[in-house]
């Protein structure tokens, strides 16, 4: 993956724990070609990772070494006696770096996917090294001057369309990391650069810490309610961890939220919601409360070292909302309606409680087990039986299926051992155009939750596609954290966790169908990137790929029209809950970089006056709280950035009516085309406004997705 060091090369990851193979400690050599971080790829589809020689002992030294090849091949680029060209400074920037890039895509497996104590500290060593490396390409004076010569040049007379947008593009990344500072105050910037980076590994690893060292076990009269496959997983977890006929929750979100949506033991659910709920807030040597104050100071001190009122100024001047006023008009104009239908559904609850003999009121963690109840109840829908007809690998089939009617894409498994994984569960698929037979890429899929990979769920790539670096195949990956089921089972997931595999497949293709020149290009704005992947969500419930792939685990049988039927009249059911408690976190985070960071005494207290102020329901939670909010405080990638999921999911409600309106509905061919050719081939190579308008015909409106929620249209 191509990690230009203008679109923040490092930013800390999400890491957890696991056992090492043992390694020879003295097995780091000198020359990068005996340091398999840094040795050339090799084998077919252009040579792949070679993940099965790891060795974390040998990471360090790569990584020192990398970025001192790096700079010096950047000092290179700023010395030339020759005048500043496209071409010898933009071109050459752009072909730099490669051995860095490798080690990075390592580093992120470390990271991400198989992490352990011993990383976790050589992460906390190489952090401010990183921040320092940044500092030293961005505060290049001499580098910075070219830079600004050939943009200036560009101004007068417009380069080729591709070539001007990497320009602007590189310009205004030096420009938002102080290269127009002076020195002193370019020696201050860099010196937050380096203790941010510091703070974001340390929240990231305190999240995980709470993660792996709180488990809650039950005994079998605990467990009414909880489905079979369900306590199969919890059963082998407590096993595991030495807790022979007992059963485990752990704290992360997959094993928790259907704990909560099942289980009838109320003081259970409250302990296990407490327990995810105060990951980084137990007062602790993982407390995360103190980090987030320093971490706005020190992003505010910085913006204001540029000149900005705020973080958040700096942050979106350019993403398509441009500032945080459009960002917070587009929350606050959901938002009244996302209550209101909260109000409805918690009135539901209380309602059904009642009939059943409990005059409670609803708490947090009563919400997903009454939830659950509701929808049985108003739609005849249980949640379990829609779930026997979701098995993850005719679900796998399913996007294969869809990439292959909407890109001409066909997936082959490798041959076993062809392909070098680093964990046994990893599975590889080589893509190819079914018509031309041309290998696209490589698709790799990690799909279950274990010691040292982080929560969640996401896409990466380990090499991107430039017509600059050869065209060569895309190594593309999808994570996911399903509980590994007990042998001989299926794997059975929920209806939003389906949404979640085909969201993030939707990112995969996005990487695999890449066409542009320039290896900055492949880059994304966040509030338009994740539009292709939720619009990718669509599909599943397509009644083609119902018909075909959503088929019972056990009797083969395709889900029953009846059941189909519910499913999409209940689509818009608990919409103020999920809205709700993802616009909250996405407001928090807008208030936390508009806000004067002195005035923010106490974490805990400023997150509950904001909400109070908000009307935040209490029956539910942010869906991330401040001191676990990894996306904005365990690195930038989406500080200030979480509305961009309502910003992407306006784009994605009106995309998806014109293909609902198109001739062959979502397998329309002229449509599929469109979208191939205007929103995921260009990346960043198109201005993602401009991108939009070239597929649709004109800019999107709020109105479908209003209609989509089931929200009033005012």
């Amino acid at each position: 993956m191509k990690r230009k060091i203008l679109t923040s090369i490092f930013v800390a990851a999400l890491v957890l724990g696991c056992k090492e193979e043992q390694v020879n400690k003295n097995s780091a050599m000198d020359k990068s070609t005996e340091n398999v971080f840094l040795k050339k790829w090799e084998g077919d589809y252009n040579g792949v990772p070679a993940f099965d020689e790891m060795e974390l002992s040998q990471l360090k030294p790569a990584m020192q070494k990398a970025m001192k090849m790096h700079l010096k091949q950047m000092d290179s680029i700023a010395n030339q006696k020759s005048e500043p060209t496209f071409e010898n400074t933009i071109v050459a920037m752009e072909k730099s770096g490669s051995e860095l890039d490798q080690v990075f895509t390592y580093y992120g497996i470390y990271s991400s996917n198989i992490s352990s104590e011993d990383f976790r500290s050589i992460q906390q060593e190489l952090a401010p090294k990183i921040s320092n490396y940044r500092s030293q390409i961005s505060q290049n004076e001499k580098l910075f001057q070219r830079i600004k010569k050939v943009y200036n040049d560009s101004q007068k007379e417009q380069l080729p369309p591709q070539q001007q947008r990497v320009i602007e593009l590189i310009y205004k990344n030096f420009e938002m990391d102080g290269a127009n500072l002076n020195k002193e105050k370019k020696k201050r910037y860099a010196e937050i650069e380096k203790q941010l980076s510091e703070l974001y590994t340390q929240f990231s690893n305190n999240v995980l810490a709470d993660e792996e060292g709180y488990v809650t076990y039950f005994s079998e009269d605990q467990a009414k309610g909880l489905p079979e496959f369900y306590l199969k997983s919890a059963k082998a977890t407590a096993e595991e961890n030495g807790k022979e006929g007992m059963y485990a929750v752990t704290n992360t979100r997959s094993s928790m939220d259907p704990f909560l949506t099942y289980a009838e033991n109320r003081e259970l659910r409250k302990e296990v919601w407490e327990k995810y709920y105060a990951r980084g807030n137990n007062g602790d040597q993982h407390d995360n409360n103190q980090i987030i104050k320093k971490i706005l100071e020190l992003r505010d001190e910085r913006v204001d070292l540029l000149g900005y009122d705020n973080y958040a100024q700096w942050r979106l001047q350019d993403r398509m909302a441009k500032n945080p006023e459009n960002a917070m008009d587009l929350m606050m104009k959901v938002w009244p309606a996302a209550l209101a239908r909260v109000e409805e559904e918690v009135e539901e609850m209380k309602a059904l409680a009642k009939k059943e003999g409990k005059d409670i009121s609803i708490e947090p963690w009563d919400y997903r087990f009454y939830m659950e109840k509701v929808r049985q109840e108003k739609y005849n829908l249980d949640s379990e039986e829609v779930k026997q007809y979701l098995e993850l690998n005719n679900l796998r089939k399913a996007i294969f299926y869809v990439a292959g009617e909407l890109f001409n894409y066909e997936f082959k498994p490798v041959k076993e051992g062809s392909v070098p994984v680093f964990h046994k569960d990893v599975k590889v698929w080589e893509v190819s155009d079914k018509d031309s037979g041309e290998i696209v890429g490589l698709w790799y899929l990690d799909p279950y939750a274990r010691k040292g990979k982080r929560s969640g769920a996401w896409a990466t790539t380990y090499r991107n596609r430039t017509v600059l670096e050869g065209n060569q195949p895309v190594l593309a990956s999808n994570n996911s954290n399903f509980v590994k089921p007990a042998k001989g089972e299926p794997i059975l997931v929920s209806w939003d966790d389906a949404e979640t595999f085909f969201h993030e497949f939707g990112h995969a293709l996005h990487y695999l169908s890449a066409d542009v020149k320039y290896p900055t290009l492949n880059g994304g704005v966040r509030d338009y990137t994740e539009f292709q992947s939720q619009l990718l969500e669509r599909w599943l419930s397509t009644d083609t790929v119902i018909n075909k792939f959503l088929k019972h685990y056990k009797t083969g049988e395709p889900m029953p029209a009846e059941l189909v039927a519910k499913i999409k009249k209940a689509s818009t059911f608990n919409q103020g809950f999920a809205t709700t408690e993802y616009l909250a976190s996405a407001l928090m985070d807008m208030k936390y970089h508009t806000t004067d960071p002195t005035k923010i005494n106490d974490i805990q207290e400023f997150e509950k006056q904001q909400l109070e102020e908000l009307g935040m329901p209490e029956e539910i939670p942010m869906r991330h709280r401040s001191t676990q909010f990894s996306h904005v405080f365990s690195g930038e990638g989406y500080a200030t950035g979480y509305y961009g999921y309502l910003w992407a999911d306006v784009l994605t409600a009106d995309a998806a009516e014109a293909f609902a309106e198109a001739p062959g509905g979502f397998y329309d061919k002229e449509t599929a085309h469109k979208l191939k050719r205007f929103l995921f081939e260009p990346r960043n190579a198109v201005d993602p406004a401009k991108a939009y308008r070239d597929f649709r015909g004109r800019d999107a409106n709020i109105d479908a997705l209003m209609r989509d929620r089931g929200f009033p249209i005012k």
